[in-house]
């Protein structure tokens, strides 16, 4: 019964969880709101069992799961792999020098002065653009670094202002074309080409903004706001997902919530 004993709790025991629970806070994050959160529990509570019947002695059951936990990292690839992607790009896009501390790339250290987007002007420029039926697609970065998409467009540091998205998106505008990157209130960067999901079956109505909202979002953890030229609908799509409001308002909440 030694295996219960409590062992001595020093420095490098205390850093070690401190670790794990970031880089499970960091699963988390990029698996909360997608159907791939179901199978991660799953795989937590396979793993305790797992544990526990190595501590209880019960070898028949732990065999059982002992072989699942071994052959198992094979599927787990497959089945997250959009997620494993998402995590890797977001350990590799992070910069630990420059404007991109590593300390300013965790968004829960952050102030609200550091890193709040101004929700409430582009919501407010997308309505307009949504009502003279204006095409718009603006992406928000958050953990992953968007920079390797820059060199697609033109590089920009602008400060986030309704008349500037308006003025971008502007149909006779030589800007138009192609998505916006915004980061921390700034605009990073136009005519973004994105990625293009051409896998998805997506309703007809929908054209390629639509799309490359849904390539960007599936492939890294930014935000996207889709306005449609033929409509004048706004949509949010965030994993590669179109999500459902009620509201202007109540999709001003949901960005600003999903931001932090």
């Amino acid at each position: 019964m030694d295996k219960f004993e409590f062992w001595d709790f020093g420095i490098v025991d205390f850093i070690d969880v401190f670790l794990v629970a970031i880089l499970l806070y960091y699963i988390y994050k990029l698996v909360k709101g997608t159907v791939a959160i179901n199978i991660f529990i799953g795989i937590i509570v396979i793993y305790s069992v797992w544990k526990v019947t190595d501590l209880l002695k019960m070898s028949l059951l732990h065999n059982i799961f002992d072989g699942f936990m071994k052959v198992g990292i094979i599927a787990l690839i497959v089945v997250f792999q959009p997620e494993i992607r998402k995590f890797l790009l977001m350990v590799g896009s992070t910069n630990l020098g420059g404007k991109g501390k590593f300390l300013n790339r965790i968004k829960f250290l952050k102030t609200d002065a550091e890193s709040e987007t101004n929700v409430d002007i582009i919501i407010a420029a997308c309505n307009k653009m949504g009502a003279s039926q204006t095409g718009a697609l603006i992406v928000l970065e958050r953990n992953n670094n968007l920079d390797f998409l820059i060199g697609t467009g033109d590089e920009m540091n602008i400060n986030v202002t309704q008349a500037i998205i308006e003025s971008i998106f502007f149909k006779n505008s030589p800007l138009h074309d192609g998505a916006i990157i915004i980061e921390n209130n700034i605009v990073k960067a136009t005519r973004v080409i994105l990625p293009v999901n051409n896998e998805k079956n997506i309703p007809q109505r929908f054209g390629l903004r639509h799309r490359a909202a849904i390539g960007i979002t599936e492939k890294t953890d930014a935000l996207a706001i889709v306005v449609s030229e033929e409509t004048g609908q706004i949509s949010y799509i965030k994993n590669g997902e179109f999500i459902m409001y009620k509201d202007t308002q109540d999709l001003t909440e949901m960005i600003k919530k999903d931001l932090v």
